[in-house]
């Protein structure tokens, strides 16, 4: 019985993260609107060259760096995502068997093959790390 708990509680995490990384995207996609619609409406005063208009697109090409964090969590989010389903399905065979009409998951190919996809832990400008 444990382990069919363990199973569901590992099921509900997935779902979780899913929801999680819908969220971040739904933000990102948000973001970078409003970063289309900021510089936009700096055009017209491109004329100009002002020191405000500058530092402003500078401040923009910046915001736009922070972005790569959106990245770096889905890749997070996804690689946790299958080293939990991998679990959930390593736990069901070994645990509860296998009816013999049931197809039994590759557990090769869902758990993921690194053990971290994501090697960055912090984000500064002009700190790319290409993985």
């Amino acid at each position: 019985m444990a382990a069919a708990d363990i199973q569901d509680s590992l099921l509900v995490v997935m779902h979780d993260l899913h929801r999680l990384e819908g969220l971040l995207n739904h933000a990102t996609d948000n973001l970078i609107a409003r970063f289309d619609e900021a510089n936009a409406l700096l055009e017209p005063l491109a004329a100009g060259d002002s020191c405000q208009l500058v530092a402003a697109r500078e401040v923009l090409r910046s915001a736009v760096t922070e972005l790569q964090f959106h990245d770096l969590a889905s890749q997070l989010i996804s690689h946790t995502t299958r080293v939990l389903q991998a679990c959930a399905f390593r736990l069901a065979n070994e645990t509860m068997g296998q009816d013999e009409d049931e197809v039994s998951a590759p557990l090769a190919a869902i758990a993921p093959q690194r053990p971290n996809p994501v090697t960055q832990s912090e984000m500064d400008a002009g700190s790319v790390e290409l993985f």
